[in-house]
């Protein structure tokens, strides 16, 4: 017998007994709690959003510190998404905090992929989690768990509509993170003008299928609160670290010549809003729907993937095993016929290397034969002329011969002729 079967008798026969007494395991909420506390929590934010809406000071804001940053270059070809950490502490939690934003986004004149960029780095975070799920030795007690729960994304307070790059982002975004959609800056535009923008906004969401995170109301204690506030989104914000006196307090505001905004006031802002459904009321549910939801899909999608199923054909469960086996059956199979056509293809390119080879061979030897034909009828002319030279040497020879001979003969004919009339003038006289 399988032992999913067993477990699964083991369930349906399960009986509720009394006890005669106390037993002491009504402390495990308590033993949990703390264990939790001295091991710390992490919380990772994602800001969208256009240069300018003022996504750091808004940070700022809701953590009530300062963070340090280098200041963001907005001159890059592509977005890029840099991420800090931070170590926060109230009372006795620690909070592990990673805030990553997003430079460049909608900087660019062509924005027709900028999202991409986003939905890389939040799978990128998925791949990490699993493949530390998947090793032999985990350690995911201590590991920094670095996947988004939440993406505040930062609309620009047009008053009119969300452009095309927000509705296309938040397309990508919503089955990979929780998206709470916020109005950044929103004392630019009137409270008249606010209120026609956040419906505006819901009915271009829902009319686009754009799922945003809905804070759940499952839970009785937050039930109220959260269905409430649901009705508000998306918040619009306001952030400032500046304090200013105003009565006999110091609260954040914002000083204008025509007044003074109150970050804190929820008559001029829906900051306090945000920061009790972000933090105080909802932080622990971003954490377990990033789990349960999102990165599970993730993971069955990556597992699927890769062969493994919950079932077989036969509706039987599956065995992980079994699975291994197939797969490496099916990987070694693969391997050996890519090696059989990688041979096949290297046997291919050596013979037509070599017919290469004796073309060019045979093509050197028919030009060799020519330069030896052209040099021998080159060589054979050559020693005709040599001949015909000769022959022309040797018979100008034998023409100056004769004609020194000649010579010769005209000068001693010359000279006898002298001595005759020489002689006939002395018997004259």
């Amino acid at each position: 017998m399988a032992a999913t079967d067993i477990a699964r008798q083991v369930g349906e026969g399960c009986r509720t007994v009394p006890l005669a007494g106390h037993v002491g395991f009504d402390s495990l909420p308590d033993q949990l709690v703390n264990k939790s506390v001295s091991q710390g929590f992490c919380f990772n934010i994602l800001c969208v959003g256009e240069t300018g809406l003022g996504k750091s000071t808004l940070m700022d804001t809701l953590f009530n510190t300062k963070f340090e940053g280098e200041p963001a270059t907005h001159t890059q070809p592509g977005v890029q998404l840099r991420s800090n950490t931070y170590d926060l502490q109230e009372s006795n939690v620690g909070l592990k905090l990673t805030i990553v934003s997003t430079v460049g986004f909608g900087d660019q004149i062509n924005k027709e992929d900028s999202y991409k960029p986003i939905v890389e780095f939040i799978d990128a975070q998925f791949e990490a989690y699993l493949q530390e799920e998947l090793k032999i030795r985990r350690v995911l007690h201590s590991y920094h768990d670095s996947r988004i729960h939440a993406c505040l994304y930062f609309i620009a307070p047009t008053g009119h509509s969300l452009k095309s790059l927000d509705l296309v982002t938040m397309k990508k975004l919503d089955s990979k993170v929780n998206i709470i959609p916020i109005i950044a800056k929103s004392d630019a535009i009137s409270k008249s003008e606010l209120t026609k923008f956040k419906i505006k906004i819901t009915s271009e969401l829902v009319s686009n299928g754009v799922q945003i995170y809905q804070f759940p109301t499952d839970d009785e204690s937050v039930a109220e609160i959260n269905g409430t506030m649901n009705a508000h989104l998306p918040f619009a914000v306001i952030g400032s670290t500046e304090e200013l006196k105003i009565g006999n307090k110091m609260m954040k505001a914002r000083q204008y010549p025509w007044g003074t905004v109150q970050v804190e006031n929820e008559a001029h802002c829906d900051f306090v809003k945000l920061r009790e459904m972000l933090i105080r009321v909802n932080m622990e549910d971003l954490r377990e729907q990033t789990h349960s939801r999102h990165y599970e899909l993730y993971r069955r999608c990556k597992l699927e993937e890769m062969g493994f199923k919950d079932t077989d054909p036969d509706s039987k469960p599956f065995s992980l095993q079994e699975t291994y086996e197939a797969k490496r059956n099916e990987f070694l199979g693969e391997l050996q016929k890519k090696e059989e056509e990688m041979r096949q293809m290297f046997v291919q390119r050596v013979k037509e290397k070599e017919a290469e080879l004796k073309e060019a061979e045979k093509e050197l030897h028919e030009k060799f034969d020519r330069l030896k034909k052209l040099h021998q009828d080159e060589k054979k002319k050559l020693e005709d002329k040599k001949k015909c030279l000769d022959d022309e040497v040797n018979a100008f020879k034998q023409r100056k011969t004769a004609a020194e001979l000649l010579q010769s003969q005209g000068s001693q004919a010359g000279g006898s002729q002298t001595l005759k009339r020489d002689k006939e003038k002395k018997n004259f006289f």
